[in-house]
């Protein structure tokens, strides 16, 4: 059986949740049939057991503790013995089969959301997906955790069976009729359990998804005044969800009382049966010990039996919710990843627009319409086939909708305008790739400007961040998410407005630091900042759905004027300045809007 985590968790099928699950068995096929024969050979022996305790009985009611006592109990002891030591063996077995399944589960869950994206939310409630990583692989694991139990079962009952016909077809007859009367009866109550555990699944996903939306946007919600009414809408949730783990528990307190009573009531007939036998001289006294042993130890597989069936119910519908997550693909509209990846410092061009990225230069892109300048640095990411069919994108003349995402990944890295920033170690959690010395991360930090960060988080890189860096203010997170993205150190980075929450002179520092950083590797800053526009080696205006003009910030304002590409300059020269006039007018309040952030974070 390979370590966890796998390191490729294998393709499963997707028909349904039996397919699934029984995929998952022969992926563990070899730990799953160790366990399956140590459960036969443990409960096999405790089947055993009270044949061996009769024989032993009988032989020193007939001579004493002879030899032949002595022998009988010394098999006793054996078989005690052998069934403790396969025991524990099997209940490793038993966890290793418990932990593939599950964790198997959770990283083909995790790497479909990962390759999906958006398509997921999309397609299901976060809840959901949540709920399927938390709760429903572990269920799946408990189904091969008990599997083993379960034969086990099995198999002890048609051995203590055929061991009772042989020495009282009687008894045997009840024995062999009346287990299997208890376990109907116990399993009428297993469907209505599981569908009342399905329900308030259900409701713990609504929960779960409501919760998540309510704390991402508890800063809006205290804005609009609107956090009352999505709290009562929380609080009315909880109480579904109460609701629903109360029929549950009512349902499941029926069940354990007849898994207790119902076997009890067997014994005490068997018992009473066996006694009278006994008293007609029909079977011996060590007989009718053995008789109490099989019927006190059957009660236990009954209940073993009720229990596998309960958490194979629990499995299927979880499985049902594992597949369906598993189902959801991203929308491609793209053609097969077949083509060979050009070698590094090819060309990275939007066919479309005409934005190409010369090797080894730091370039900025601006456009009249911002939106436009942000669905560029979309495309050159390669984040959405769907929306982007029909608009290729090329890397070294090779579209990237036929190479691997996992290698454009590594080679083309974009940064979005809106960072999300994750809790854990602040040093982790900058080092995505996790392959940055102290150096580069003291190094990354310097030139995002965040030394004020580490100021903020007690014990600085390796202290902790809470949720979505909630501690931090928006200028804060976004140098985080700045350094973080220079620490992946692609061969081509994207940014995407990576100075719009911070003050001029902050600005000023980073755009320096920056260029200075990223020079001689191939960078798109998406901005319209002219602290930055100084800075890089060339500007790209984009107007109307195309490149316009190109060349270094201080020639457009110059030659806003000039016949050859006058016009465009002239708008350029426009944009640029009605956002250096925006960023004068808005740079004071952006600093208040900092402190009221770090102020109104420290309050709640």
């Amino acid at each position: 059986m390979r370590p966890l985590p796998l390191s490729d968790p294998g393709a499963p099928p997707l028909r349904g949740p039996w397919s699934f699950l029984g995929w998952l068995a022969r992926r563990q096929a070899a730990t799953l049939a160790a366990a399956l024969t140590c459960g036969v050979i443990t409960f096999g022996a405790q089947a055993v057991q009270p044949f061996l305790l009769g024989r032993v009985v009988d032989s020193a009611l007939d001579g004493g503790l002879d030899a032949a006592t002595w022998r009988w109990a010394g098999a006793l002891l054996a078989v005690g013995v052998a069934m403790a030591a396969v025991s524990v063996v099997g209940h490793r077995f038993d966890i290793r089969n418990w932990m593939h399944a599950a964790f198997r589960s959770s990283q083909l869950v995790s790497r479909t959301v990962s390759r999906s994206g958006h398509a997921v939310s999309a397609e299901l409630p976060t809840g959901e997906v949540v709920a399927a990583v938390a709760n429903d692989t572990f269920r799946i694991g408990e189904l091969f955790a008990m599997s083993a139990q379960f034969l086990g079962s099995l198999v002890a009952y048609a051995v203590t069976t055929a061991l009772m016909l042989s020495a009282s077809v009687r008894l045997g007859l009840v024995v062999a009729a009346g287990l299997p009367v208890v376990a109907i009866v116990l399993a009428f109550l297993v469907k209505p359990l599981s569908r009342r555990q399905a329900a308030q699944r259900e409701a713990t996903g609504r929960l779960t998804t409501l919760g998540a939306d309510t704390v991402s946007g508890l800063r809006i919600l205290r804005g609009i005044g609107g956090e009352g009414v999505f709290a009562a809408r929380y609080r009315a949730q909880s109480q579904a969800v109460r609701a629903a783990g109360v029929r549950v528990a009512g349902t499941q307190s029926w069940l354990d009382a007849l898994q207790v009573l119902l076997p009890g009531l067997f014994v005490v007939v068997v018992v009473y049966l066996g006694a009278l036998a006994a008293v007609d001289g029909h079977i011996t006294a060590g007989q009718l010990v053995s008789f109490y042993g099989y019927a006190a130890f059957l009660g236990w597989p009954v209940q073993l039996a009720t229990q596998y069936l309960k958490i194979a119910t629990n499995a299927h519908v979880s499985a049902a919710k594992v597949v369906k997550v598993l189902r959801v693909v991203p929308a491609t509209g793209a053609a097969p990843a077949t083509a060979t990846p050009p070698a590094p410092g090819a060309v990275l061009r939007d066919e479309t627009t005409g934005v190409e990225l010369t090797p080894g230069r730091v370039l900025a892109l601006v456009a009249a319409d911002p939106d436009e300048a942000a669905a560029v640095a979309v495309r050159l990411g390669r984040f959405d086939d769907a929306a982007e069919a029909g608009t290729p994108v090329t890397l070294g003349g090779t579209p990237l909708a036929s190479l691997p995402k996992e290698h454009l990944r590594q080679r083309i890295v974009v940064a979005e305008a809106t960072p999300t920033i994750f809790s854990g170690r602040l040093g982790a959690e900058l080092d995505a790739r996790s392959r940055a010395g102290l150096a580069d991360l003291e190094r990354a930090v310097h030139v995002a400007d965040a030394h004020d960060v580490l100021d903020s988080v007690p014990d600085g890189l390796a202290g902790d961040l809470p949720e979505k860096g909630r501690s931090l203010s928006g200028g804060q997170r976004q140098r985080v998410a700045l350094a973080r993205a220079l620490l992946t150190d692609p061969e081509i980075l994207v940014l995407v407005e990576p100075t719009s929450a911070v003050d001029a002179h902050t600005e000023a520092r980073i755009a320096a630091r920056l260029a200075d950083a990223r020079r001689g590797r191939t960078t798109l800053i998406v901005t319209a900042s002219p602290l930055v526009l100084d800075h890089v080696d060339e500007v790209l205006f984009l107007d109307g759905g195309r490149v316009a003009v190109r060349g270094a910030h201080r020639d457009l304002l110059n030659h806003a004027g000039a016949a050859e590409g006058g016009q465009a300059a002239a708008r350029y020269r426009a944009v640029v300045g009605r956002t250096l006039r925006d960023e004068n007018g808005q740079n004071g309040a952006r600093q208040n809007e900092t402190r009221h952030d770090e102020t109104a974070e420290a309050r709640s």
